[in-house]
């Protein structure tokens, strides 16, 4: 009897350890990566290789760190990446860098270039910065003379800068191409009231010529 206890015994012991031994197995097996499940990909990010860098890049587009970050880190070599680089010194207040490279690609890209720059201004000039947009606006039109909301925050910005001239002849030409009764052309049409007050001035009155108690009468 004793003899089958100490049997019953051992033999359970060993299953035990024969157990412990296969986790153990199992788990090295897993930490040396042969029983893994691989992790899923990251989803790519949205949007065109010109608007992923741009939106990784777009906080350095000022006059202080736009031209080491962009040579460290390039556009990429397509007609959104000129438009997005353009755009970026735009922003920096670099306008001739900006019109350089939209002058690179072809006449038939550079039109969708610049397109690009409005797109970034755009939302900019909306907030109410025709100050900041202006250059901007005035960069986007030498490319596309007919964009009238170009025209509009070019004629804003100059207006608000007390540049009469150039305020009028943007807003003119706004009015021209869009006449929807709207607070655009409402704005305009204030604007163009005011400069045409400034111009006009205030009306001068000339003091009577009063002669002097004897002075003499020829």
């Amino acid at each position: 009897m004793n003899r089958f206890l100490y049997f019953a015994g051992f033999t359970y012991i060993a299953l035990c350890g024969a157990l412990v031994v296969r986790e153990l197995r199992t788990s090295t097996a897993g930490e040396a990566g042969f029983v893994t499940t691989p992790a899923p990909a990251p989803a790519p990010p949205s949007g065109s290789s010109g608007e992923q860098w741009f939106a990784s890049i777009k906080q350095y587009c000022n006059p202080v760190e736009v031209d080491v970050r962009t040579r460290f880190s390039p556009p990429p070599s397509s007609v959104d990446g000129a438009g997005y680089a353009a755009a970026c010194f735009a922003l920096a207040g670099k306008i001739d860098r900006a019109r350089s490279i939209l002058m690179a690609p072809s006449t038939r890209d550079r039109f969708a270039a610049a397109n690009i720059v409005f797109n970034v201004a755009h939302p900019v000039a909306d907030a109410g910065d025709d100050r900041a947009s202006g250059q901007m606006m005035e960069l986007v039109l030498e490319f596309w003379p007919n964009n009238y909301m170009a025209r509009y925050h070019a004629g804003m910005s100059a207006y608000s800068l007390g540049q009469n001239d150039a305020a009028e002849r943007h807003l003119r030409s706004f009015l021209d191409m869009y006449n929807a009764a709207d607070g655009f052309t409402e704005n305009a049409r204030q604007a163009l009231s005011k400069i045409a007050a400034r111009s006009e001035g205030p009306t001068l009155r000339l003091r009577p010529l009063v002669e002097r108690d004897g002075a003499a009468r020829p």
